[in-house]
């Protein structure tokens, strides 16, 4: 059992997660800056809560700056973000192939974190939408002019990674790429591919890199600054 709450000096949504089997509290902090604090049954919520607030200082230094993401944003290649107000009690969404269209109740602000979550989600959703339609038709593409086949390729929100290659050649990418220059996007199908004839990262695998991609070298490191998540300019 869990319910989210909001402790006052902490900006993000504190989730309370009740355990069989926990005998003390845990506190952890998710990728989209959601505060967890994991608790035993039969202890009071206010423990919680203080619990939480004697952490802010640990909270605080832990906690990556959210970005916000505002009205008017591009998102993708494709998208672009409206936010409305509407008469609902709920913020809402719906994605068009161009558009990303949030609607908030009266009075809640864009960068709230209620509103950010629905308007995060939402562009997401459109982001997955592009990425599934340009990114296995690019890999596609590079796959035959470099003559390097694969087997199958998946695109879904990855945390952590641009890309993976299994040891059976199939391919996944992840949904964020899709916000990358093009440039960009190709490094990584070729990082990839390569991976499809050498499954590490020493010398050999990075010579056969820069035979698909002689400026992988400054591609690399220019990916390095990318955040693999929603990216506002």
């Amino acid at each position: 059992m869990q319910k989210s709450v909001y402790i006052d000096g902490i900006g993000h949504p504190i989730i309370i997660a009740r355990r069989k089997g926990t005998r003390s509290l845990r506190l952890s902090i998710k990728n989209d800056g959601t505060v967890r604090v994991t608790v035993p049954y039969g202890v009071p919520e206010f423990v919680a809560k203080k619990f939480v607030t004697d952490k802010r200082e640990w909270i605080a230094k832990h906690l990556k700056p959210q970005t916000v993401v505002r009205a008017n944003t591009h998102i993708g290649k494709n998208h672009q973000l409206i936010i409305q107000n509407g008469t609902g009690t709920r913020p809402s969404s719906r994605v068009s192939d161009t558009e990303i269209r949030v609607t908030l109740p009266a009075g809640m602000l864009e960068k709230s974190p209620e509103a950010q979550k629905t308007i995060k989600r939402a562009c997401e959703k459109a982001l997955l939408q592009e990425a599934e339609r340009l990114l296995p038709q690019r890999l596609e593409t590079i796959s035959k002019q470099k003559n390097v086949p694969y087997k199958s390729c998946t695109v879904k929100k990855l945390k952590s990674r641009w890309g993976a290659c299994d040891n059976h050649k199939n391919i996944s990418l992840n949904s964020y790429l899709i916000q990358l220059d093009w440039a960009l996007i190709d490094y990584v199908i070729c990082h990839e591919l390569a991976h499809t004839e050498h499954h590490h990262h020493q010398p050999s695998f990075w010579e056969f890199v820069e035979r698909l991609n002689p400026n992988y070298k400054s591609l690399r490191k220019e990916l390095k600054s990318k955040p693999t998540d929603i990216i506002v300019s």
